[in-house]
């Protein structure tokens, strides 16, 4: 059960543009020093008058104080992913400097600025599901943690198995996990939708493993420690846990629970898979989970629920995205069906 690992994570760079910092500091430094004593006062000089000027004609722009909490919240989030110069780890805005002209972020009018380059270190995948897709803008990050969370009959196990399927029917590996039901059980419910599963098991491109909930709480420490290198043995693309809530149920402390599913859900992203956990909706709120982990630690939260009206009596399902990280996508809350082919989601279509 493991993952192919392709793509490593790219954070190894931070460590070594720091190292490289400190020596072009130094090196300046050493430079500047053989230079004659007055020529090097009048350079700052020169310098600390002209960063005067440009502060004060900041100030006059109007907005310009406040430039200084966009990226407060959030700074290493918002260069992340900004392309880098050639030959060195350090983003293209941080070896610049912000523009103070970059659109949307400071409503300048910079026509050069590229809003695809910015993502474009970004690989997306599609989930699987018609109608979701195309509310997910460019499709969810390669890698992602994601959250399926809906009451009973939602259909959080065949949203699962959908996601699983769109990377099998393109040669894909994946890894599927019930805490809920037998092995048998989840093969006929893929083979009653028209998918393969079965097929798939024979090719050895899926391992579907049906573990006890209180088994795998008392082995947790165990299974997180082989689980990243168990899916990159594997060569798994994606992986599916059905469900967590069996899984936090497990344990009475709070405390004991946060920390024992923040753990598992950090072994899965060390794993390089793409993960969608399912979990029970919350009886007080249905837009949350049962106990309100997964959705902090997921990337993308899709919460499915039953829709009344009080006016008709009828009843829907009804699917929104609660977030995903790193992409743009509906807010809307739109209808969704469950068929013999699976779930489609009527994008087009209002809930009434």
């Amino acid at each position: 059960m493991t993952g192919d690992g392709d793509d490593g994570e790219a954070g190894d760079g931070d460590d070594d543009w720091f190292e490289r910092a400190l020596e072009e500091t130094e090196g300046d430094q050493a430079d500047a020093d053989e230079e004659d004593a007055d020529e090097e006062d009048a350079a700052r000089d020169d310098a600390e008058r002209r960063d005067t000027a440009g502060a004060g004609a900041q100030r006059e722009d109007g907005d310009g104080a406040d430039r200084g909490d966009v990226f407060g919240t959030d700074f290493a989030s918002a260069f992340e992913d900004a392309p880098t110069v050639e030959g060195s780890d350090t983003p293209d805005s941080a070896a610049s400097g912000p523009s103070l002209d970059a659109p949307d972020i400071f409503g300048g009018t910079d026509d050069g600025f590229d809003e695809s380059e910015f993502e474009s270190n970004l690989e997306r995948i599609d989930v699987g599901i018609e109608g979701l897709d195309e509310m997910i803008l460019g499709g969810v990050p390669k890698r992602s943690m994601m959250v399926a969370i809906g009451a009973a009959g939602t259909g959080k196990t065949t949203f699962g198995l959908q996601f699983l399927e769109e990377a099998l029917s393109t040669d894909g590996r994946a890894v599927y996990i019930t805490l809920e039901e037998s092995r048998e059980r989840i093969l006929d419910t893929a083979e009653e939708k028209g998918w393969p599963f079965r097929d798939h098991v024979e090719e050895e491109r899926l391992v579907v493993v049906d573990l006890d909930p209180v088994e795998m709480a008392n082995s947790l420490a165990s299974i997180r420690g082989e689980l990243p290198r168990l899916i990159d043995e594997f060569g798994a693309d994606r992986l599916v846990l059905d469900s967590v809530s069996l899984l936090e149920m497990m344990y009475d402390h709070p405390a004991r629970r946060r920390s024992e599913v923040f753990d598992f859900a950090r072994s899965l992203k060390e794993g390089g898979v793409t993960t969608m956990l399912t979990s029970e909706v919350s009886e007080d709120n249905p837009y949350t989970s049962r106990y309100g982990i997964v959705e902090y630690l997921a990337d993308a939260v899709f919460v499915l629920q039953y829709i009344r009206s009080a006016d008709t009596r009828e009843t829907r399902l009804g699917v929104e995205i609660q977030k995903i990280r790193d992409a743009n996508h509906s807010r809307e809350t739109k209808p969704y069906e469950i068929t013999n082919d699976g779930i489609s989601v009527y994008r087009q279509a209002n809930i009434f």
